[in-house]
């Protein structure tokens, strides 16, 4: 029988409170601070910050007199005159804020994208653009005045004030909290939570709050980037990190995708890796699932999934990445999901109850101290 805490059951976060101790006693070394700088093109890998650049990056010409790269040098100076715009009178790019647009847009990117469609092409030119510029100037997007539409939810112990000074509270409810668009304007952060739990997948994240797991394990904080996370996500992620420096965990499903996911919140993605000491948390810990879970727990192969050659690729891929040398459990658990070639998705635990996870799974986890 698992046991859930209820009340002021003190001992069953002293395996959370000795990590949280660790971790304070590394960031009290300074081992968890940034460097400086960062700069372009991805050369190496720092563990105490994840994913980094080199000075000595790589650079590209773009000429205003040149066939080649006469529409893309255009395609910037469009998008820095908008962007000095917003800079000079102090305004972000909002649905709200962004008024001299007619189409009403998810976020920025798209409302520069509607001004001219003809001359951007496609919303990926404009989004590679922005991050052209952010590089160029040394500066993360937020401070271009660029901010995206959150796709993330929250959910648990915590309350803020948003930079237009609305009180927002997040509750253990079974209705989540979107995650604010300006997590730089975020202000008076208070809770009391023992942990962060970040969930791979929004599905998941519903049904732990309809199980009211973020009540009867409070008090806690639960994030989901539903998938890949956005960027606000991800710096939500890191801003509750740096505010209380909790024990962060991810609960993903046993296969390359849902490690891929979680290495980009610990460790960052290549492609943002110029902002990787504002992003990336490289304190967090593999909760579940974890392939050893599966043997463990018995849980019968028909309620698993053969590793497709994507998925061996993907595996492969990440074996390779330096920061897996960093990580031992880590390499030991995706070799045993190599070795079987099968994966494993989150709700294979309900072969076990329907409500396994979130009554037994994740409480025994976290009481015993079953991380890596």
């Amino acid at each position: 029988m698992a046991f859930v805490p209820t009340g002021s059951e003190a001992s069953f976060f002293d395996a959370l409170d000795r990590h949280q101790a660790s971790l304070l006693a590394v960031v009290k070394q300074g081992a968890g601070e940034a460097p400086a700088g960062v700069t372009r093109v991805v050369s190496r890998f720092e563990d105490s910050v994840g994913l980094q650049m080199i000075p000595q990056c790589i650079t590209r010409k773009i000429k205003s007199d040149s066939p080649k790269s006469v529409k893309k040098f255009a395609l910037i100076l469009k998008i820095l005159s908008m962007i000095y715009k917003l800079v000079q009178s102090n305004t972000y790019a909002t649905k709200r804020t962004w008024r001299s647009f007619t189409v009403s847009t998810l976020h920025f990117h798209r409302d520069i994208y509607y001004t001219d469609s003809q001359l951007f092409g496609n919303q990926a030119a404009v989004d590679n653009i922005i991050d052209d510029i952010s590089c160029m100037l040394k500066v993360p997007r937020r401070s271009l005045h660029v901010l995206s539409t959150s796709k993330g939810l929250i959910a648990g112990n915590l309350r803020y004030m948003e930079e237009d000074g609305t009180r927002v509270q997040c509750t253990c409810s079974a209705t989540a909290t979107a995650v604010p668009s300006n997590i730089q304007g975020i202000r008076n952060l208070i809770t009391d939570a023992k942990f962060l739990l970040i969930v791979e997948k929004d599905a998941t994240f519903q049904r732990l709050l309809d199980d009211n797991f973020c009540s009867r394990m409070s008090p806690c904080i639960m994030v989901t980037g539903k998938g890949i996370p956005d960027l606000n996500t991800r710096l939500l992620v890191k801003k509750l990190w740096d505010t209380f420096h909790l024990p962060v965990f991810t609960l993903v499903d046993a296969d390359p995708h849902g490690i891929e996911i979680m290495c980009i919140y610990k460790y960052g993605s290549m492609s943002m890796s110029f902002e990787a000491h504002s992003l990336t948390v490289p304190a967090i810990r593999w909760l579940g699932l974890l392939p050893s879970d599966i043997k463990r727990l018995n849980i019968p192969k028909d309620s698993l999934i053969p590793l497709t050659k994507h998925d061996q690729m993907k595996l492969d891929s990440i074996l390779r990445r330096p920061y897996i040398s960093c990580q031992p459990f880590w390499r030991k658990e995706m070799e045993m999901m190599a070795n079987s070639k099968m994966k494993a998705e989150i709700q294979a635990l309900t072969f076990l109850s329907s409500d396994y996870l979130s009554r037994v799974y994740l409480p025994n986890k976290l009481r015993f101290g079953g991380w890596i």
